[in-house]
């Protein structure tokens, strides 16, 4: 059911009697809250842009059967109401809500899309995780609790539809903010010059050219972006979770690559990143990433539907055409190397040869999933050399 405009202006109205917008190190109750806006109006308009481009029809074709994308509409309108519940509550408590930036998605089937969608909803849910212990005010924590439980319904929904495991570990995994942006920041084109400063910068690229999924004990290769030198007898693989970072074993192989050991304790969408000494994994001491792993055996396709038939014939439509969401999570996406502030002017605009979105993928839901997945790694890949 959606968020009436009744309930959201209830909630709202309870905002603006919270406490005043107080400060942390630095970052305030409104830092954060529109550290949460960002990133909320950037799921609503992957979505937007995502449901105005593929119909009904492709998803079906793509084996993801009714009432799937009924549902993907309900979790566009979900991104839609966070943007508007949180853009009030800012306004309620005094504070300038960030606008809209301007987005590029390298995604350009219904297969990319959805494999793309998958990490984002689990970025966001790590994402306000990390972001909980900032938030002095139990009001403010109290709505951005509400809001990291559907993003984890969301994150649970479209791993079980591209056959991850819904909930693969017991503990989700939290990341700063600055890892988040990290992250973040390469689908961004430009912002409105009027939206202020946030406190966050970008770390190095870190990918991981393998599209292989990672099993415990495994171990995946790593890149550092160029420019970032690093001696390895200081240099330590982290992998982030709830309780700490879990450390693993890693290995230069010269040129700014490197081999790590998937350390047991991580499972599904998982985040590494290299530190400076192996006492902690703080925004002091990372020198790259994070990249993102998933860990684990994949479940199947399941579609996510009442039926597994697709297309007006009725034939059955082979959900090995849809790509495993394996295939996708296993690959780091390489981000800016530049440690920028978010601010109106830091964002890079994006030439027409340099954008994701103009890269094509592979065409129709039949394409060759491997294929279709390194032309999007080489549109992320593009997006990133732009922006160092």
């Amino acid at each position: 059911m959606k968020f009436s405009s009744v309930a959201l202006a209830g909630a709202t109205m309870g905002l603006a009697h919270a406490t005043p917008l107080t400060e942390r190190a630095g970052v305030t109750d409104a830092d954060v809250l529109n550290y949460a806006l960002t990133l909320e109006h950037l799921e609503a308009a992957f979505y937007q842009e995502g449901l105005k481009n593929y119909t009904h029809a492709d998803f079906q074709k793509a084996g993801m059967q009714d009432p799937f994308y009924m549902n993907l509409k309900e979790t566009a309108s979900d991104e839609q109401q966070h943007v508007k519940f949180l853009t009030k509550a800012l306004k309620a408590a005094g504070a300038k809500p960030v606008e809209a930036c301007t987005y590029a998605f390298p995604a350009t089937d219904v297969s990319s899309f959805l494999a793309l969608g998958n990490v984002l909803e689990g970025v966001g849910v790590s994402a306000y995780l990390g972001a909980a212990a900032s938030i002095m005010d139990k009001t403010y924590l109290t709505a951005a609790g509400s809001i990291l439980t559907t993003e984890a319904r969301h994150s649970a929904y479209l791993r079980a539809a591209l056959g991850e495991a819904p909930a693969a570990q017991a503990f989700d995994n939290p990341l700063d903010f600055d890892e988040v942006y990290t992250l973040a920041s390469m689908f961004i084109v430009s912002c409105p010059e009027s939206n202020g400063k946030l406190p966050v910068k970008a770390f190095p690229a870190l990918t991981m050219p393998s599209m292989a999924p990672a099993k415990t004990g495994s171990k995946v290769e790593l890149m550092a972006a160029g420019g970032v030198s690093m001696d390895t007898k200081d240099v330590y693989a982290a992998f982030i979770t709830v309780t700490g970072p879990v450390w693993a074993p890693l290995a230069s192989t010269g040129n700014g690559k490197f081999e790590v050991t998937i350390p047991e304790g991580v499972a599904g969408q998982s985040y590494v990143v290299l530190t400076k000494g192996n006492k902690n994994a703080s925004d002091d001491n990372i020198l790259a990433g994070p990249a993102i792993v998933e860990v684990g055996e994949p479940n199947g396709p399941m579609g996510m539907g009442s039926q597994c038939s697709g297309g007006s014939s009725g034939s059955m439509t082979s959900m090995t055409s849809m790509p495993s969401m394996s295939a996708w999570s296993s690959m780091a996406m390489p981000m800016p190397t530049a440690s920028k502030t978010m601010s109106s002017g830091s964002m890079p605009s994006m030439s027409a040869s340099a954008s994701a979105s103009s890269t094509p993928v592979f065409n129709g839901a039949s394409g060759k999933s491997m294929s279709g997945f390194a032309s999007v790694f080489a549109a992320l890949a593009a997006v990133a050399a732009f922006l160092q």
